[in-house]
């Protein structure tokens, strides 16, 4: 009912409300390899912090690491329809990193000008990927039905081309290497990987929920920019609530991070699935001290990520805000 362009009267209404969010600008497109924190949250319910979820955009290639609550908002956000992503890939199968998979997936093939999807949408994860989509597909299999009978809609948009992988070079194409490596979120949780994204000579790395773990520091030797989960949990907290030490024995203190980023000295390290956690206090708690912490066991160029942080990675890496500010990183920040 969209057809395939906007009215005029809503392309000025989109428009202005994508200046409004933190659209990607056309300079900020000259950038060989670009990064922006979709979701920097945990499963704490959140309007600030989404969970996880990272845009990598290489090329022409758009490549979204792990799919957490509103993934769908963020990159409607930044204007790019949900059709232009061109594979997912998958760290762990943990809800918070999964919940907004059903939501791309069923919204990006609707016949709008935000979606549109008339491919199968590729996913790469950890053995029970593959499967998972085959069961996403039936749960789902009512709308499905429905919306190509009564819509018209093409099938082979609904479809998935799913993935079970293992370590190593997952995707390789124009220019593109994507590699997973094993991290230890639990002895419980395997596999669970991190993933190194190279291009056009600049290298991303991306952690993973995981404890203390030096493959990722041997993974982000040099790289551009390593973005890395922490966990600031009160002890006092865990007086009360001995079940909290489970969530600590399977994430990284700030004070660990600094230990890995002073091991790899990326250009820039950045901070993101941040949770905190204070005794006597809301859920949503900013993380004031996450910084400091860290500064104990590191000294070098840190960002503490927030939801629509974008990095723009060439000769260096310069950092903005969601309100497309520059933000200033240096050893100071």
């Amino acid at each position: 009912m969209f057809g395939t362009l906007f009215p005029a009267a809503l392309r000025r209404t989109a428009c202005a409300a994508i200046i409004a969010c933190g659209a990607i600008t056309t300079s900020a497109q000259a950038a060989p390899l670009n990064v922006t924190l979709l979701g920097t949250g945990s499963p704490v319910p959140s309007n600030v912090r989404f969970s996880q979820s990272i845009l990598v955009e290489a090329g022409k290639d758009k490549l979204v690491f792990d799919l957490g609550r509103g993934v769908t908002i963020r990159l409607a956000q930044l204007g790019i329809p949900f059709r232009d992503v061109t594979a997912g890939f998958i760290t762990h199968f943990h809800s918070d990193h999964l919940v907004g998979l059903p939501d791309l997936w069923l919204t990006g093939w609707l016949p709008t000008p935000f979606a549109s999807r008339t491919m199968p949408m590729e996913i790469y994860g950890p053995k029970g990927t593959e499967a998972m989509t085959r069961n996403l597909t039936a749960a789902f299999a009512e709308d499905i039905r429905t919306r190509i009978a009564d819509e018209k809609l093409p099938p082979s948009g609904i479809a998935f081309n799913a993935h079970d992988i293992g370590p190593g070079v997952v995707y390789e194409r124009s220019g593109v290497k994507v590699t997973a490596f094993p991290t230890h979120h639990g002895d419980l949780i395997e596999p669970n990987f991190g993933y190194a994204v190279e291009y056009d000579g600049k290298k991303v790395v991306i952690s993973s929920d995981t404890t203390y773990d030096e493959r990722i520091a041997a993974q982000a030797k040099g790289a551009d920019l390593l973005i890395h989960e922490v966990a600031d949990i009160d002890p006092e907290l865990l007086k009360a609530y001995p079940r909290f030490k489970e969530i600590t024995a399977h994430h990284t203190s700030p004070e660990e991070a600094g230990r890995i980023f002073s091991m790899a000295r990326p250009k820039l390290a950045a901070f993101t699935h941040i949770i905190v956690l204070k005794a006597n206090a809301p859920l949503d708690v900013p993380p004031t001290e996450v910084l400091a912490r860290t500064r104990k066991t590191y000294d070098g160029p840190l960002a503490l990520g927030e939801d629509l942080m974008r990095f723009e990675i060439g000769d260096t890496v310069e950092v903005f805000n969601a309100r497309k500010e520059k933000v200033n990183v240096d050893e100071r920040f």
